[in-house]
């Protein structure tokens, strides 16, 4: 994806943990969206979590957050390794395992850790790809979230 590209829409038929299956219809249209691909063998995805739920937390009211789970080898199929995984890591956001890579192609997603912004009317406005520190997408965030309840 590229910055100012829409949303693109998914369809519920993964499986999902902490929410009912969702498509992009089902977001809450009046606040950014923050999705976010990771795997159960990225252990730079797991280092970065404790970040992402400290954003769903604070923003939770001002933010979609969406975990997408994107496997990276066969180990990475199973259920148990990811419900697992996710408990342990505090994961309580919407999380929808992509185990057929719909939502991963939709996105045309390469990497993992992953992590695509949109405002509220779902446009693309920052990607941010690997391990780099979150500074910046917490900063681009912030100025969704605020510019949206201001």
């Amino acid at each position: 994806m590229r910055l100012r590209d829409q949303m693109p829409e998914w369809k519920r038929e993964s499986m999902w943990l902490n929410s009912r299956p969702l498509m992009k219809h089902d977001l809450r249209g009046d606040i950014p969206s923050l999705i976010h691909f990771w795997s159960v063998s990225c252990s730079l995805c797991k280092k970065a979590m404790p970040n992402i739920n400290t954003i769903y937390e604070e923003y939770k009211n001002h933010l979609n957050v969406i975990a997408v789970h994107m496997p990276r080898s066969d180990n990475d199929f199973d259920l148990e390794k990811i419900k697992a995984t996710a408990k342990a890591h505090h994961i309580t956001h919407p999380l929808c395992i992509d185990n057929d890579y719909k939502l991963t192609d939709a996105f045309n997603n390469k990497y993992v850790p992953a992590y695509y912004l949109f405002d509220r009317e779902g446009t693309l406005r920052y990607t941010q790809i690997g391990s780099r520190r979150l500074t910046m997408l917490c900063k681009r965030i912030e100025r969704l979230a605020i510019k949206n309840h201001a």
